[in-house]
């Protein structure tokens, strides 16, 4: 399908590619502008939260415990543009202790990660993040 001489499923790719460039680089506003107010965000092994309010508390959080990098990332579309899919390899650094996990003091580490998108309007309406926790927790540990 076309809208305006390009492929719908091109367009959710884009969006998708926009938002990790924009998490690359620290731009929260700008991936803020690539939500529908009610974006859900599925937290990997956590809650459902719902609106850019969460989602913002979310970034703000990942910002003071988590300095990130996703490289050699990968997104596919469904022809219709209504789903995208991401996978990814996250290399961070845990910076401060986030709730419920190990104290920090700067451990680096490297893991697989995927997400699955949901598009409307143009926009992320449903953001599903996926890694290995113990994996992560090996490294941190």
């Amino acid at each position: 399908m076309k809208i305006d001489g390009t492929r719908v499923h091109d367009r959710a790719t884009e969006l998708v590619l926009a938002y990790y460039a924009a998490f690359n680089r620290g731009d929260w506003a700008a991936m803020q502008a690539l939500l529908a107010d009610d974006v859900v965000h599925d937290l990997n092994q956590g809650p459902r939260e719902a609106g850019k309010p969460a989602f913002a508390a979310f970034q703000q959080r990942m910002a003071r415990c988590y300095r990130e990098q996703l490289r050699d990332v990968v997104v596919l579309a469904s022809p219709d543009g209504l789903r995208a899919a991401a996978e990814y390899v996250v290399h961070g650094e845990y910076l401060q202790a986030d709730e419920g996990l190990p104290p920090a003091h700067g451990q680096q580490y490297a893991l697989p990660g995927g997400a699955f998108f949901e598009v409307r309007d143009g926009l992320i309406a449903r953001v599903s993040n996926y890694y290995n926790l113990q994996d992560w927790l090996a490294q941190v540990r």
